[in-house]
């Protein structure tokens, strides 16, 4: 067939057009932007419901479970019961009913207790016979076959706190998780270990709030900066009662206690002792029956030592050779391993990069599997395994991806969720012999080419100083065009040792649709946030703020030069630490900063706790100018731009006396800030407030940076 001119064009403009049509991405919709809803772009992946033994799991996909052999990757549809058969040993469940505990059985519970007090942190001991718990500041036990009460201390009041913590040691030094628990059961279920905490010399806080006719007051035993510090006693003591055993540390003293460590076989305690300066930490051995301590473990450090408060520090062997010790004494965290009498054997892991979890100890072959913080990218994590006596190190991830590791029981197989910025989250099946047995699943759904979607990449920038390449995590608006200038939001925390970058996948309507209206949006990372170790976040030391501000700075000005920035529209945003960071980034760093959002902040360091603040700030005796130069109030008169500050009426944590004296500076220097205290809002709130929160965000982001109305969609 021949085609004369006129067919041929119109031929090519079909063809044309239709590959257009091809190659035609669609634009997101309110259901992606406005509820998070990305079914067909993305999708479920399965989930590992548990290893039956060490080559068989059971995963759940699409609602069924399936067994998988690890061997061969065969799938077969798992039928419960057929596994594992058999009587299993269950630990007696012990409910809350009203202020009373109760034994739940199947017929009917049963009343353990029966009185107007209420019982806390009920902890059932490790052979089901007891269940230990508070009342009153009094240490209780209920033994669950005689169901008889044991009072095991007597002198608890409002000062005096029996295995129940103090407010700063719940906080920063035994960690929220264990709501206020200070008791802990012996493996054997033999002794309890508790601390005694005498809080009388602790100064008081006072805390209002505006509801009713009058308002309400709480006090807070709070230790700020400088403060006595609640005086700790460490006893031990029999499930029915006994005389108690103190161990032999003088409570007078000016001192921390960390989380104890049982022996495995329960013969002795482990207690964490630390000075106040917390550059000592000693791990001393205390006998159950003379309370005499002997020293097990000594670690000094020039700038600070962090407490252990997730019981991971030691990890003993089961054949009882010795223990994995964490340290970052050689200013990177690392595994050494100790005998059992405390002597170092041989350092495990060595090198410039940081350990992050012990996930299994094969004893037999003498192989440590572990995750670190990739050694060719800090923003990663990787897989390893090293000989315990710290030879033959290897990674067992591929890929540049970051991985999260499920291993199997006996260390033969394991399952890793694995993603980068560019690439949604896969999970596979590998062996520890790093070959690939399946994979299992995609979250890249069939329709995820067809959207268009904002650009998010890891960029890496020298410090000033050229000593670190810092990292930053961009998305860009959608369709930039680069002979244009944007608006820029930071969202950062900014803590030693708390970086938010890592390389890897997130999509939600709230990045989608900034990036749609042209905002762009940054996370980034200091030389003190992690990725470069203790060697990076001793830095901070006695300078909070300081190197922080120093290096986000030095990433504006490079975004601001390379990154189609507007100058003028510069905002951070932050909470807790980072209000603090954003507060002083307003003030310190204003010539950089031009507007801010900041939350729940500290705005001098003599206003928070003892503990967090001197670790790394030290004392106003042996660091004054130090405490003087991190204080937003110090460069208030720098300020010049616009700063949105919240703050909960009754936060416990960080109190709204910070903001309040921030606000009553720049009142004094008659300058401009929006200003929105929350009625019940401790440390975060939620509810309609919460609502109330986000909704004056993003009236604040439309009318400093993006300048237009803010459209109905987004506010709740």
């Amino acid at each position: 067939m021949t085609l004369n001119l006129k067919q041929m064009s119109t031929l090519a403009v079909v063809l044309i057009l239709s590959l257009s049509t091809q190659g035609q991405k669609k634009d997101l919709g309110d259901d992606q932007y406005f509820k998070n809803n990305f079914k067909g772009i993305t999708q479920t992946l399965p989930s590992v419901v548990k290893w039956i033994d060490d080559s068989h799991l059971i995963l759940k996909r699409d609602g069924k479970n399936y067994e998988v052999d690890c061997k061969n990757g065969e799938e077969k549809v798992y039928v419960e019961g057929n596994i594992n058969k058999g009587s299993i040993a269950t630990t007696p469940n012990v409910i809350t009913k009203g202020n009373d505990l109760y034994l739940s059985k199947n017929v009917e519970d049963i009343r353990l207790t029966n009185d107007e007090d209420k019982e806390i942190n009920a902890t059932v001991s490790p052979d089901g016979n007891y269940v230990a718990y508070t009342k009153n500041n009094d240490l209780y036990t209920v033994n669950l076959t005689t169901l008889k009460e044991n009072r095991l201390t007597k002198d608890g009041s409002e000062t005096i706190l029996n295995g129940y913590a103090s407010w700063v040691y719940m906080e920063e030094i035994l960690g929220r998780r264990g709501r206020y628990r200070s008791f802990w059961w012996s493996p054997d279920s033999k002794n309890i270990a508790f601390f005694r905490s005498d809080d009388s010399k602790v100064p008081v806080f006072t805390i209002t709030d505006a509801p009713g006719l009058h308002g309400i007051v709480e006090t807070q035993r709070y230790p700020k900066v400088g403060d006595p510090n609640p005086e700790i006693k460490v006893g031990i003591v029999k499930p029915e009662g006994s005389n108690i055993v103190w161990a032999a540390f003088n409570e007078k003293d000016d001192q921390y206690f960390g989380l104890p460590y049982w022996k495995p076989d329960g013969s002795s305690l482990l207690v964490q002792w630390m000075n106040r300066l917390q550059d000592n930490l000693i791990i001393y051995d205390v006998n159950l029956f003379t309370g005499a301590k002997a020293e097990f473990y000594n670690e000094k450090q020039k700038t600070w030592i962090d407490l252990d408060d997730q019981g991971d520090r030691i990890q003993f062997m089961e054949d009882k050779t010795g223990f994995i010790l964490q340290s970052d004494v050689s200013g990177w965290n690392h595994l050494y391993f100790h005998d059992m009498k405390g002597k170092l054997v041989n350092p495990i892991t060595v090198g410039k990069f940081t350990v992050t979890n012990v996930n299994y100890v094969d004893e037999k072959k003498g192989i440590v599997y572990f995750t670190a913080r990739s050694l060719e990218n800090t923003a990663r994590n990787d897989f390893y395994r090293v000989n315990i006596n710290g030879k033959n190190m290897e990674r067992l991830t591929v890929g540049d991806y970051n991985n999260s590791i499920n291993l199997s029981p006996g260390g033969s197989y394991f399952v890793t969720s694995y993603n980068n910025t560019t690439t949604p989250t896969k999970m596979t099946l590998m062996s520890t012999k790093r070959k690939i047995i399946k994979d299992l699943g995609d979250s890249k759904g069939a329709e995820f080419n067809d959207y268009t979607l904002a650009k998010t990449e890891i960029i890496r920038v020298k410090s000033d100083d050229g000593l670190y390449d810092l990292p930053m995590k961009v998305t860009w608006p959608v369709n930039m065009d680069k002979t244009k200038k944007y608006p820029v939001l930071i969202s950062i925390y900014g803590g030693p040792n708390a970086g938010t970058v890592m390389d890897t996948w997130s999509l939600n309507g709230n990045q989608q649709w900034y990036a749609k209206e042209g905002l762009i949006q940054v996370s980034m990372d200091h030389r003190a946030s992690g990725h470069f170790g203790k060697e990076g976040v001793s830095n901070m030391y006695h300078n909070l703020g300081y190197w922080e501000m120093k290096d986000y700075s030095t990433l504006v000005k490079w975004l601001i030069t390379n990154g189609n920035v507007d100058a003028s529209k510069v905002c951070i945003t932050g909470f807790s630490y980072g209000g603090y960071m954003t507060c002083y980034a307003l003030t310190y760093a204003s010539d950089v900063f031009t507007h801010g959002m900041a939350g729940g902040s500290v705005t001098d360091w003599t206003l928070y706790d003892s503990h967090y603040t001197e670790r790394f700030m030290g004392t106003l005796a042996n660091n004054p100018e130090g405490y003087k130069s991190s204080s937003v109030l110090t460069h208030a008169d720098k300020y010049k731009g616009m700063i949105q500050i919240v703050h909960g009426m009754i936060d416990d944590n960080v109190h709204m006396q910070n903001s309040i004296q921030f606000i009553s500076k720049l009142q004094d220097l008659k300058k401009d800030f929006d200003f929105m205290p929350y009625s019940s809002g401790r440390h975060g709130w939620g509810g309609n407030k919460g609502t109330h929160f986000q909704n004056s965000k993003t009236k604040f982001i439309y009318k400093y940076l993006l300048e237009k109305e803010v459209p109905d969609t987004m506010l709740k």
